[in-house]
């Protein structure tokens, strides 16, 4: 069975390394002969598609190219899947192997090791152990949204989503068409950036108010990305993290070090608290009230109104 299917993966690889322009289904079908045994339409989709994700899991770059008539095809540039000499050092060696132990808790797990191996057939030090103790601290990126792996791979095969998204003011999800373009991760959330076709517009998504399954739509975008996607930038701006004034709050000592760390000000107030200056922006009041009773807010008043409401509305339940 293991060398049926390799032998059906090399097969597809080959004829879409080998056209010179986009094959359909139909052609890819009648030009394999495991496909030609699968039996029903059913059968065959279902194993053309696995066969594909399993190629672009292995590191085939494959377009996906609607026609004119509308019929999808599917080809691999071979300018597209040519990997150059990679010559790396000892501290770039490092750096990449640190980068795939951080994926070792999430679902990426299997494409980091595997990258690890491409790179070194590459050329990558062999007395490089990436999964080697890199000191006290066990680097990690968390990936718990179930949105977050079809959203990676519409990303990266440039495919245009579907899915339902709940705002924070809103008690109902909406349905949201975008173009997605990168994920980020800020402050242990994740987020994308893409092009919201119903509102012609860049927008950024929390994953964690993705609601339901992520669906594929169409192929293709109708917007152009651009070169530098700043999600953190836009995150933080919501965040209070862009500001062009300051607000007083009293930190209990000892707790609030993400708070510390963006003060401009500290002052010891004695019995157990501090008073601190902070930036103050759009958002800052969903920030503090993530501390809880470890923060009091002291001025502006507008500030401490809404995190008094905030306050209330979670004592409410």
């Amino acid at each position: 069975m293991a060398i049926a299917k390799a032998e059906r993966l090399m097969n597809l690889a080959l004829c879409l390394l080998g056209t010179r322009r986009p094959l359909s289904k139909r052609e890819l079908r009648e030009s394999i002969e495991a496909y030609l045994e699968a039996g029903n339409d059913d059968s065959f989709n279902r194993m053309f598609e696995r066969d594909k994700d399993d190629l672009r899991e292995l590191g085939l770059v494959i377009e996906t190219v609607e026609n004119l008539e509308g019929e999808v095809g599917y080809l691999a540039r071979r300018d597209s899947n040519r990997l150059p000499p990679i010559t790396l050092d000892a501290e770039e060696a490092a750096a990449l192997g640190l980068a795939a132990k951080v994926w070792q808790q999430a679902r990426l797990a299997g494409a980091a090791s595997g990258a690890l191996q491409k790179l070194r057939a590459a050329g990558l030090p062999e007395d490089v152990d990436p999964y080697e103790a890199h000191g006290a601290l066990e680097p990690r990126i968390p990936v718990h949204e179930a949105a977050f792996e079809p959203l990676m791979l519409a990303c990266r095969d440039r495919r245009p989503v579907l899915f339902d998204y709940r705002k924070a003011s809103a008690v109902h999800p909406e349905p949201r068409h975008v173009e997605p373009w990168a994920l980020e991760c800020w402050r242990g959330h994740w987020y994308l950036a893409g092009w919201d076709r119903d509102r012609g517009a860049e927008r950024v998504f929390r994953l964690s108010r993705i609601t339901g399954r992520v669906r594929s739509r169409g192929t293709g975008f109708t917007a152009p990305v651009p070169d530098v996607v700043t999600v953190r930038e836009t995150v933080a701006g919501w965040a209070g993290e862009i500001a062009d004034r300051s607000a007083l709050i009293r930190l209990r000592s000892g707790a609030g070090y993400p708070l510390r760390a963006k003060a401009v000000g500290v002052r010891e107030l004695g019995d157990g608290w501090d008073e601190l200056e902070i930036p103050y922006g759009h958002g800052l009041d969903a920030w503090l009230v993530e501390f809880g009773p470890d923060v009091v807010v002291l001025e502006p008043a507008e500030l401490r109104a809404d995190v008094v409401d905030r306050l209330r509305a979670v004592a409410k339940g």
